[in-house]
């Protein structure tokens, strides 16, 4: 692409493309609350398509699949977004329970009592990560 800095082709590749592009930058929350918008809709189905395709690759490297783990801001929050990421992995025996999905707090179970995959929703807890990494810069003894 001609007559364009590589500042300006960074900042398009890294923060405005993908979902931010996509999304015209709404964010996840918005989009699903969007169902009659086009846009939002297709913007959702590439984000969730995206990470299903990212948890069969991992399946392949692994030979398989035997929990799928949602955490963070959208893992923990939003039931719409776990059902459609494991709608697509049915092929992996993935399959939720639609009530448990929808009422989910942190560190709970979701799947199918007899899935075969767990699928689990776990809190976060970055301040123990954030924590623990102080603690070890204070006191390398441990």
């Amino acid at each position: 692409m001609r007559g364009v800095s590589l500042a300006d082709l960074d900042r398009e590749l890294n923060t405005e493309s993908g979902l931010e592009g996509l999304s015209d930058g709404r964010d996840l929350r918005e989009l699903v609350a969007e169902a009659d918008d086009e846009e939002a809709q297709l913007a959702l189905q590439v984000y969730t398509y995206r990470i299903a395709a990212a948890v069969s690759a991992m399946g392949v490297a692994l030979d398989g699949v035997d929990t799928i783990v949602f955490t963070a801001g959208v893992g923990e929050h939003s039931a719409a977004v776990r059902a459609a990421i494991c709608a697509r992995l049915g092929f992996l025996s993935v399959e939720l329970d639609s009530d448990l999905n929808e009422g989910a707090t942190p560190d709970a179970d979701i799947a199918a009592a007899a899935a075969a995959v767990r699928v689990l929703v776990i809190a976060a807890r970055e301040e123990l990560v954030v924590a623990r990494a102080v603690h070890a810069l204070l006191d390398p003894s441990t």
